[in-house]
């Protein structure tokens, strides 16, 4: 079943890259708890359009998108913590957490994954974007095709 607008985010747990470039867990009811993030994904971290189009948006506009009052961005893709770790550096992603839900456990959780094994990527996350305060979804957009809906723009425009 697919998360929507006014349900609570599971339980779970995503990987980044520490300091010390080390994987280490992110617990999304530690992230979340009296706190407004928001969490997008992407189906694949050093692919063109996750690189050229959606996650540069949210680097460029972190200022203004943290200034509504956000405490995280968090970019979320099926793929390891290491490439995670190594495209926050490519892209100089260091305002946001570029999260690793390596299994696909937490995208399967949220009802948001999409099959892409036609193109040998296996099971990824749907490009989507959400707004949550305190653990509880406050916007939700998925783009089947496209970065409409889970935009930078769109997500700062909702703030």
């Amino acid at each position: 079943m697919t998360i929507k607008v006014g349900d609570k985010l599971p339980a779970g747990k995503l990987k980044f890259m520490n300091d010390e470039g080390k994987p280490t867990d992110l617990d999304i009811g530690e992230l979340t708890a009296g706190k407004k993030i928001v969490l997008f994904a992407v189906p694949g971290a050093f692919t063109p359009g996750c690189s050229i189009t959606h996650l540069p948006g949210f680097i460029v506009l972190a200022d203004k998108i943290k200034a509504k009052g956000v405490s995280s961005i968090v970019c979320m893709s099926v793929n390891d913590a290491f490439v995670m770790g190594a495209w926050a550096k490519a892209q100089n992603a260091e305002e946001l957490i570029l999260a690793a839900d390596g299994s696909a456990d937490y995208t399967r959780a949220l009802g948001l994954e999409l099959d892409a094994t036609g193109f040998g990527m296996g099971i990824r996350s749907k490009r989507f974007a959400m707004i949550v305060d305190d653990g509880v979804v406050k916007y939700l957009g998925v783009d089947e095709k496209g970065i409409e809906e889970s935009s930078a723009e769109k997500v700062l425009s909702l703030l």
